[in-house]
């Protein structure tokens, strides 16, 4: 059994979980001005074409921009370290100020290190179902109960504390159903 951060299975395509989090970061841009969310975009660089499966750009604090590449990867297994250290690459080479990485199965601890390191920021999403907690007694896992109107997908920051111990805070749930989103 995968622990709800890793879960293989999330029913959502990969197209569908990229325009998911285009969507998501649309929403958390509110003091933003000029706020571009792009999905599935190349972008030129000195040393090649990149594709990046979600661009955000925009401007703060009187008027600076800001470039910030998002890759999503919907897998199989944990994200390793080595797509961290691509996502690094395609930042360094575009001149992005900050690279975000979404995963639907969680990273492995060397991914979590390296992303700390080179201030990558890693997203794990999650069915919403997970959210619900119980206190049963009973060994079979409660399904919640549909008036509770758990969101379809969940967000959580995962990083590194300073004990090198791994961390997970809460970004939120998805508000929106996924058929509304695509619908």
């Amino acid at each position: 059994m995968f622990p709800p951060m890793a879960d293989p299975n999330l029913k959502i395509t990969a197209t569908e979980f990229e325009r998911l989090v285009r969507d998501w970061i649309l929403k958390q841009g509110g003091e933003l001005t000029s706020l571009e969310v792009t999905h599935d975009v190349k972008v030129e660089a000195h040393d090649s074409t990149y594709q990046i499966d979600v661009l955000a750009k925009f401007q703060a604090f009187a008027g600076a921009d800001f470039a910030v590449l998002i890759e999503c990867k919907k897998y199989r297994s944990a994200v390793k370290r080595e797509l961290v250290q691509v996502l690094h690459d395609k930042v360094m080479s575009i001149g992005a100020h900050k690279g975000i990485l979404f995963t639907t199965t969680g990273f492995q601890s060397g991914a979590i290190t390296y992303a700390k390191a080179h201030g990558i920021a890693l997203v794990s999403i999650i069915d919403g179902a997970a959210t619900y907690q119980t206190r049963s007694t009973c060994t079979v896992a409660a399904k919640p109960a549909a008036w509770l109107n758990l969101p379809e997908f969940a967000l959580y920051h995962v990083g590194e504390n300073d004990a090198g111990n791994i961390s997970m805070k809460s970004l939120g749930r998805t508000d929106t159903e996924i058929n509304e989103i695509f619908g």
